[in-house]
């Protein structure tokens, strides 16, 4: 479970050293400055949305760091050795394939013995709902 006065401290740590005013660490994320204000003060729990807005303003803040408190921020790229040879390597985040969706053929019809496992709906705010049947 999160320390809410420990993140409040991390979530301090990244204003401050991007030299952030509340107001414009709140506008930069996306949020209202009261949201700011409330999470420092210990008045109200980060929510997920908000945790993720940080993240994704902020790439150098990795979650594990800013959740637990425990993780490098700014975050360092790693350093190892390569195998080959005794010059260091920098671990980069390795690249995702571009993948398409294939999507069935319009005109097949799942055979009798297919049945559906699940059913997701996505919607544009990001969340979603699953349903079995």
């Amino acid at each position: 479970m999160i320390n809410s006065a420990d993140f409040t401290k991390r979530l301090q740590k990244v204003i401050d050293l991007y030299n952030e005013s509340a107001s414009s660490f709140a506008e930069k994320i996306g949020v209202q400055r009261s949201s700011i204000s409330h999470i420092l003060s210990g008045r109200n729990k980060p929510s997920l949305d908000f945790v993720m807005k940080v993240l994704h303003s902020y790439p150098e803040v990795e979650l594990y760091w800013l959740m637990n408190g425990r993780g490098d921020f700014p975050s360092k790229p790693k350093i190892s050795e390569s195998p080959n040879s005794n010059t260091p390597v920098t671990d980069t985040k390795p690249q995702l394939p571009d993948i398409k969706p294939q999507l069935p053929d319009s005109n097949t019809t799942p055979d009798e013995s297919s049945e559906i496992d699940k059913i997701v709906i996505f919607y544009k705010n990001g969340t979603f709902k699953s349903y079995k049947p």
